[in-house]
């Protein structure tokens, strides 16, 4: 397992903003596995529960809080770490809380992600960074097929519009500042899609709703039972997020580019499907819908993407099939809620071995075409 993208995280410092948050965490045990110095950048700890606290993170990485959208504080943890690589989380992740506060989604979301960038001018330092965006970012027309990487940007919403703002953004400073082909910064921007696994316990979150209901007995209120997600373990697109990275240290072919990572296109199923796919793993599964008291508020009824472009340039593929996505999800939450007391850290390290083992099986290596 330590040999996976060529050592090439190995003794390396790797700065992950948004460290505290679901991503940002399982992120952060994987590059630890990968013998990186994890050090994090985050405005507070999300949650409550969190994986960050459920796994102890704070005794695997070093802590910097700071707010992504203060330039100054920004430029001075990125000066003071002085990354090898960074990957940029950091985010107002959620659609519906948008809607709440637009102003605080839309500055931390394209503010921040061009604070990083503005961080690194000037500086002489190799660093590959990794811009994490959304498939959100897409201007969805409610396609049947997969958006690619150079279809139109927007959103009917303010995360939406927030993260095609950030992708505008990313893209200026990339033209403007490191548009060299020999820049010594290198960036990525990914999108994916809806992810799911072990300790996500964000606000609106189905499966965060529903763990954190069935774990009372209680049940949980469904918005849109029929809205089609494209379901992917959160695992898989930190494949990508890797994959990219590496890739971009080993050319400069990658510099610039985008590249959408989500399930294959026989992964997309209802929430009613993922539901009653959850419920075979837990016991007194209660649900209830209530679809037609949210009619007011915009969400997406399809979400899919194309991944082919990952499959040519990184041979990245998704590794796990619908079923073992919510199987490995809801194991996971049962170790927590049946082992309050301990840390789910070394569980998570044995889910990430498992990972590799299925991709392994499967025979998805996870290397550039170069």
């Amino acid at each position: 397992m330590m040999k996976l993208f060529d050592n090439v995280f190995y003794d390396k410092t790797v700065l992950i903003t948004g460290n505290t948050g679901f991503k940002g965490s399982w992120l952060s045990v994987w590059l630890n596995l990968l013998g990186a110095r994890v050090v994090g950048l985050s405005l507070d700890i999300p949650t409550n529960p969190s994986f960050y606290e459920a796994s102890k993170m704070s005794d695997h990485v070093q802590q910097e809080y700071a707010d992504i959208r203060n330039s100054e504080e920004i430029s001075r943890i990125v000066n003071k770490v002085q990354p090898d690589f960074i990957f940029h989380l950091a985010a107002q992740a959620l659609v519906r809380p948008s809607y709440d506060d637009p102003l605080t989604t839309l500055t931390t979301n394209a503010i921040g992600s061009a604070n990083i960038l503005e961080s690194l001018r000037g500086t002489k330092k190799n660093i590959v960074v990794v811009m994490i965006t959304s498939d959100k970012a897409y201007d969805n027309l409610e396609w049947a097929w997969g958006y690619k990487e150079t279809d139109r940007l927007g959103g009917k919403d303010p995360y939406s519009a927030s993260k095609g703002m950030a992708e505008l953004a990313i893209r200026s400073y990339i033209s403007s500042f490191f548009n060299s082909q020999d820049s010594n910064i290198r960036v990525g921007i990914t999108r994916a899609g809806n992810v799911i696994g072990g300790g996500d316990w964000a606000k609106d979150r189905i499966v965060a709703d529903c763990m954190k209901s069935w774990s009372k007995n209680k049940p949980v209120t469904i918005r849109n039972p029929n809205a089609t997600r494209p379901w992917q373990h959160v695992l898989e697109p930190l494949s990508g997020y890797l994959s990219l990275a590496s890739s971009l240290v080993n050319s400069s072919k990658y510099h610039g580019q985008a590249y959408n990572f989500g399930p294959s296109s026989s992964q997309n199923y209802p929430v009613g499907d993922l539901i009653r796919e959850m419920s075979k793993y837990w016991t007194q599964v209660k649900w209830q819908d209530a679809s037609k008291e949210n009619s007011a508020v915009y969400e997406a009824g399809l979400l899919k993407l194309n991944c082919d472009k990952a499959l040519f340039d990184l041979n990245w593929l998704p590794s796990l099939q619908f079923e073992e996505t919510v199987k490995m999800t809801v194991e996971w939450y049962k170790a927590y809620y049946e082992k309050f007391d301990n840390s789910m850290y070394d569980f998570s390290v044995r889910q990430i071995t498992e990972y590799i083992d299925f991709s392994k099986s499967r025979n998805i290596k996870w290397s550039s075409h170069d």
